[in-house]
């Protein structure tokens, strides 16, 4: 279906090494490494993270309104209901979306650069916290695929969404910031081995 994202994601200390293996088998560039920027809403309340749900506006080439409902595990991958749109003015979504009651619960930023390989679209991430590789396919058996191309660990797959493990490292290090951005790291030395989690690579 069209407004499902079924995906897995891949904590690697070499980005680098990640992108020239794609690179060798032959994955097209999609979208070069480009700095995203993404604005979080929510009700004053917190009704959409209460329910698992995501409300995303994000300016990197485009700028794009996302919906994502509760996630779930499937063949290792995981589904969730996405519904995302291109819009024209980036601060007028904004506007609309604050008249409307919402509010910026969250602000957070990353690095992207994108590769498409059989039919999967592979992203390679730059977090303030450390680097994710995202594999995004039809079903589990190509993400799998692509997976194996890749050279990753799928054993050491990560559930978290980027905002839940930031949740957590702010929740473990007791950060007093709210925005997941370069700036807040920077100098810090704060990194996502406070996590303790494998990398994939």
């Amino acid at each position: 279906m069209h407004d499902q994202e079924l995906e897995v994601k891949f904590y690697v200390k070499d980005l680098g090494a990640v992108e020239k293996r794609l690179q060798n088998a032959g994955a097209q560039l999609a979208q070069p490494r480009t700095l995203e920027f993404n604005l979080r809403f929510d009700t004053p309340k917190g009704d959409l993270a209460n329910s698992f749900k995501v409300l995303r506006l994000r300016q990197d080439t485009r700028a794009r309104l996302t919906f994502k409902g509760p996630a779930q595990m499937m063949d290792g991958v995981r589904l969730r209901q996405e519904i995302e749109f291109t819009v024209g003015d980036f601060h007028s979504a904004r506007a609309f979306l604050e008249a409307l009651g919402y509010r910026v619960s969250m602000i957070y930023e990353k690095y992207r650069a994108e590769y498409e390989l059989e039919g999967v679209h592979i992203a390679l991430d730059e977090l303030p916290y450390g680097n994710f590789v995202e594999i995004e396919g039809p079903d589990a058996a190509s993400i799998q695929s692509a997976n194996r191309i890749a050279e990753l660990n799928w054993e050491a797959s990560v559930p978290e969404s980027y905002v839940m493990l930031f949740d957590r490292l702010r929740g473990n290090l007791r950060l007093p910031f709210r925005d997941l951005i370069f700036e807040n790291f920077q100098g810090s030395g704060i990194d996502v081995s406070a996590l303790d989690l494998e990398p994939a690579d």
